[in-house]
């Protein structure tokens, strides 16, 4: 039996995203969204985190805020830091699919826009 792992699409969005990443202990440490998906993401932070932190991110995007609760991943190369999502409420979900449609839709309208003005 063969199954399709499908992943989750990641954008990143046109526009730069601000973050903000709340620990348990209250403590907050701000960064930047650099990739994101429905299941997790990518940031920039100012300061690492702990593999394994439980937090609370919030960003902004086209569609509206997002805070959801999230498991921080290893800190990779660069001082960008993955993240999964392990909550996220309807309508913050329904606001983060809805702002990557609308980044992958726009991304498609200009890619289109670059092929039919390129000189072949």
């Amino acid at each position: 039996m063969t199954y399709l792992n499908s992943r989750a699409p990641r954008v990143r969005f046109k526009e730069v995203t601000p973050a903000v990443v709340r620990l348990k202990n209250g403590w907050r440490v701000s960064g930047e969204l650099l990739l994101i998906s429905t299941t997790g993401g990518l940031l920039c932070l100012s300061k690492p985190l702990n593999q394994g932190s439980e937090v609370k991110l919030l960003f902004l995007t086209q569609s509206g805020p997002v805070l959801g609760a999230a498991e921080m991943l290893s800190p990779v190369a660069g001082g960008s830091q993955p993240f999964k999502f392990t909550a996220l409420f309807n309508d913050d979900r329904r606001r983060l699919q809805s702002a990557i449609q609308l980044s992958q839709d726009q991304s498609h309208q200009q890619h289109k826009q670059i092929e039919m003005f390129r000189a072949w």
